[in-house]
């Protein structure tokens, strides 16, 4: 495993030997699974906050018949997950987490991260800063998200996230490929490449090949 943690978004602006004593003070623990194999299953009490740190994981439900349904993969070293459950009033998953490679997942106790110590340790108190920024963060993407997906067409849902997405001079820089648009939008491939011609057509604005520009903004902003 060549992960440092110190890459992770919950360590951002800590020095290892800070991380080392939040590890050590909270006793948390470096856990391996083996593909396939249920990191945490649906109606277990959350506990432990789950931070990946190699391999990849599968957030599922399955239905009635049976058949699993994938509602997330977590990839990025560094990655939280489940994290939401620990703050809720409920007391249990909705999903389950099921390793899709041979994983490694660092687990931090529930209890390190609602207050700090008597001690008031600054690494503890940089750690529950930094989970509160991810929090955030993940809700304000889920709010964009929501504002998009409430569109009523294509054209509305493209012209959302390409201006939410765009500089003062109407670049837009997606961390998204063509497909994962698509799919974060929920549409098919060929209907989402089929609208950006004819919003290149119309004018709208330019394609030059994985760049997009929004050439009249006042227009632009008509659709929204």
């Amino acid at each position: 495993m060549n992960f440092q943690l110190n890459q992770s978004a919950l360590f951002s602006n800590m020095s290892d030997e800070e991380i080392q004593n939040c590890l050590t003070c909270s006793r948390s623990e470096i856990i391996s699974y083996e593909k396939d194999q249920i990191i945490f299953s649906q109606h277990d009490k959350p506990n432990k906050l789950h931070v990946l740190l190699d391999g990849s994981v599968v957030i599922c439900n399955d239905s009635v018949s049976g058949k699993r349904n994938i509602v997330a993969t977590i990839g990025g070293a560094g990655d939280l997950f489940g994290e939401v459950f620990l703050f809720l009033s409920k007391g249990e998953y909705d999903h389950y987490a099921q390793a899709a490679a041979d994983t490694s997942v660092l687990l931090i106790p529930k209890e390190f991260l609602y207050h700090t110590c008597g001690e008031n340790c600054d690494y503890h108190t940089k750690l529950i800063s930094n989970l509160m920024g991810i929090l955030a963060q993940k809700a304000y993407y889920l709010n964009q998200k929501l504002q998009i997906m409430s569109a009523g067409t294509l054209r509305q849902k493209i012209a959302r996230v390409l201006f939410m997405n765009s500089s003062e001079d109407g670049n837009v820089e997606l961390s998204m490929n063509r497909e994962e648009l698509a799919d974060f939008l929920n549409a098919a491939r060929p209907s989402l490449s089929r609208e950006l011609m004819r919003m290149q057509e119309e004018g709208l604005l330019l394609i030059k090949k994985k760049k997009i520009i929004i050439t009249d903004k006042n227009q632009f902003q008509d659709i929204l």
